[in-house]
């Protein structure tokens, strides 16, 4: 049986995702399909657990996705939680998806997800640092009460740059550009995975034998990036050729600040597995969350693929 286009899911994402909207997201995922597997990859500054959500059987072969390392990037978890949703709705009624049978596949895969990594973050740039703890140097690092342009963790640190992949050769970048601490964007942080959110999910990358792709969502431009430096990972250029296929976005190599300091980055260079940024949508961040339905069917086939690529 193919998937049908009147096919539903549980998962249905009109609104902005908070940390509400994704933990009773991950809950209802959880109560629905016995087979999914909900733990806690970390915690972030404030304390909150970062849920990860994975199926399947494989022990060597998996994929991990992560989104929202931005708060202004929410988007991209929205897209996390319906691909997971619709994975596990697969499974459930034994469906073939783009000829996928994803049952089978999973005996000998694994699919992790992270929705959103920066769930401070995400929280701050919806809803402002009204009720936040560190509310006073919140509004110090950014200037103003108008948090719709947040990028970082709630110590003002961007978890994107974090990573340590050219971090230093980054941080005379980050200087010359006037970036000397924490702020709403770009700041780097005082040492590579100096931020819980970015340690934890290095530790658990680290010692993961099973995990061998990583795909990171971003927002926006339509585009996906494969390598850092000119380097690459075995297998990377042929997989991002068939996600490039599947989603109609440009293959680029990131240059100027981007090329610093990634998950991607670092994924290439520390652990030398084929590793992606996806950029989904196009216009200005944050998009709005009525573009999600068109960046997730431009996206669904090479998700569902994805993991057949690893």
């Amino acid at each position: 049986m193919t998937e049908s286009k009147n096919e539903r899911t549980m998962i249905e994402c009109g609104a902005p995702v908070d940390y509400e909207n994704l933990m009773n997201s991950a809950q209802a995922l959880s109560d629905r399909y016995p087979f999914l597997s909900v733990t806690y990859m970390g915690t972030s500054i404030l304390g909150r657990g970062i849920p990860m959500l994975s199926i399947g059987e494989g022990r060597q072969k998996g994929v991990m996705y992560v989104g929202c390392h931005h708060g202004m990037e929410w988007i991209t978890s929205a897209v996390l939680l319906k691909f997971i949703g619709e994975l596990c709705e697969s499974v459930l009624h034994g469906r073939k998806t783009y000829g996928i049978n994803t049952a089978h596949m999973l005996r000998s895969r694994t699919v992790h997800v992270i929705p959103q990594l920066n769930v401070d973050g995400a929280n701050i740039q919806i809803h402002g640092a009204e009720d936040c703890i560190l509310r006073e140097r919140l509004l110090s690092m950014n200037g103003s009460e108008d948090f719709s342009h947040w990028q970082a963790n709630a110590r003002g640190v961007d978890l994107n740059h974090n990573y340590d992949a050219g971090f230093y050769e980054y941080k005379k970048i980050e200087a010359e550009a006037g970036i000397l601490g924490g702020c709403a964007t770009r700041f780097s942080g005082e040492s590579p995975e100096s931020e819980p959110e970015v340690a934890s999910l290095c530790s658990l990358l680290r010692f993961s034998s099973d995990i061998s792709m990583v795909l990171t969502l971003h927002s926006q431009g339509e585009e996906i990036y494969y390598s850092s430096g000119g380097m690459t990972a075995p297998k990377s250029v042929a997989a991002a050729r068939v996600l490039s296929r599947l989603s109609g976005y440009k293959l680029e190599e990131a240059e100027g600040m981007a090329s610093y300091g990634g998950l991607t980055d670092w994924c290439i260079r520390s652990l030398n597995i084929p590793s992606f940024t996806i950029e989904c949508g196009k216009g200005e961040n944050p998009l709005p969350i009525s573009d999600f339905p068109d960046i997730y069917s431009r996206l669904r086939e090479a998700l569902f693929t994805a993991p057949i690529l690893s």
